[in-house]
């Protein structure tokens, strides 16, 4: 071989080589541009992740604070609610005796003005004794419990109220404010009121009905013997003496029969008993007296029925608008007698009320007027009142005396309805 063959294969092996480094040049920069690529997908992969779980999580922050919003507001409302529904008085007082909460019941109980009133709550003297014990607990930081108060009515009447008192502290114990919760306690006390008054004129009955006969006996008597004198056969300077003692002792005999009616025991023949009917028939007795004075008596309204005694009830709806139409002859005035009525069928009872325009009893006389005696007529007995109130309490009811819308007296009486 020559020199050419050798410089021709030299050549050739130089040419093999540089396209050997050429192409293993080519094969290593298409395997990192194919690495690139791949790494550039995993990149956006991983972003793309996070970017997902970031979104998730907001998602849940989210959410978490709509149930918490939702949570909150469901337990706003059910407080409310609470509040809303309780039968008992609630009131809420902070420090500086400002009234932050008072719920509907207790409105009611203080006459004040609804929630939805623009108007600012303003304390009346006639709650003052309710906030004194509000007051005590939160001079005292310590609760009072079941204290009994009682709230004048303009009318002469009265609220009773049974008060429980807490003082209102937050986590650390800071006492704030009191937290006040009262029931109304008057239909109680009014319950206590009958049945001590229904013993009391038992016990009166009982001990004075003897003495009342003796005394009738005594009085028929001496009735009778002046009966046996012939008044043409005495002289008439004495004629007047005998006649004044037949006077004297037929009054003082109906005195006696009508205490006696007052003291007897009652004994009630329970029936089914028509109010109205009652009613109707006790105004048919004066009705003919008050139209000969130009006047009239009205029955109106819804009666019920209750289980009570006919005669008795009958006899007190009887005085009752007997006493009213002498009250108004009385004061010169034409009578106006009406008896109104309503039952209500939450309570269970009927309501009736006889209002007249006569003079109308005097706020300190009220609780005087079913009194034993007690009579502001020249010729009364001072018993009409009180046998009635009598008859009302055996009969598991009650009477209370106000002013009737013309200025005259109301006698409000309330009895337990029958179903």
């Amino acid at each position: 071989m020559n020199a050419t063959a050798y410089a021709f294969l030299g050549l050739t092996a130089i040419v093999a080589g540089l396209a050997a480094v050429l192409t293993f040049a080519m094969l290593r920069f298409a395997a990192a541009a194919r690495d690139t690529r791949v790494g550039a997908r995993g990149r956006g992969a991983e972003t793309a992740f996070l970017s997902a779980a970031l979104q998730e999580a907001v998602a849940k922050l989210k959410a978490q604070e709509r149930a918490t919003a939702a949570r909150a507001e469901a337990s706003e409302r059910l407080s409310g609610e609470i509040i809303s529904s309780l039968t008992a008085g609630l009131l809420v007082v902070g420090l500086n005796r400002e009234i932050r909460i008072l719920n509907p019941a207790g409105r009611r109980m203080l006459d004040a003005p609804d929630a939805e009133s623009t108007d600012p709550y303003q304390r009346s003297s006639r709650e003052q004794p309710l906030f004194d014990v509000i007051d005590e607990c939160i001079n005292s930081q310590s609760a009072i419990v079941r204290r009994a108060v009682m709230l004048a009515d303009e009318g002469g009447g009265a609220t009773h109220l049974g008060v429980t008192v807490s003082p209102l502290s937050d986590g650390d114990g800071t006492v704030h404010g009191a937290i006040c919760l009262f029931t109304d306690l008057t239909a109680v006390k009014d319950l206590e009121e009958q049945l001590r008054l229904k013993d009391s004129l038992a016990t009166v009955g009982e001990l004075t009905a003897g003495i009342a006969h003796e005394f009738r006996n005594g009085l028929a008597t001496i009735h009778g013997y002046s009966k046996l004198i012939d008044l043409n056969a005495l002289p008439d300077a004495y004629r007047a003496y005998v006649q004044g003692i037949r006077a004297e002792t037929e009054s003082l005999s109906q005195v006696v029969t009508n205490f006696l009616n007052f003291a007897r025991p009652a004994q009630l023949a329970r029936a089914r008993v028509d109010l109205q009917a009652i009613c109707e028939r006790a105004a048919d007795e004066v009705r003919a007296d008050a139209r000969a004075l130009g006047g009239d008596v009205e029955v109106r309204g819804e009666f019920g029925v209750l289980d009570g005694d006919e005669v008795l009830l009958r006899q007190a709806f009887s005085n009752l608008l007997r006493n009213a139409l002498e009250a108004c002859v009385g004061s010169s005035t034409v009578p106006r007698i009406v008896v109104q009525a309503d039952v209500d069928a939450v309570q269970k009872v009927s309501r009736i009320v006889v209002n007249d325009n006569g003079p109308g009893i005097a706020p300190a006389l009220r609780e005087r007027v079913f009194r034993p005696f007690f009579t502001s007529k020249r010729n009364g007995t001072g018993l009409g009142l009180a046998l009635v109130q009598k008859i009302i309490v055996f009969h598991n009811g009650r009477i209370t005396v106000g002013t009737s819308p013309s200025g005259g007296a109301s006698l409000q009486i309330t009895l337990p309805a029958a179903f």
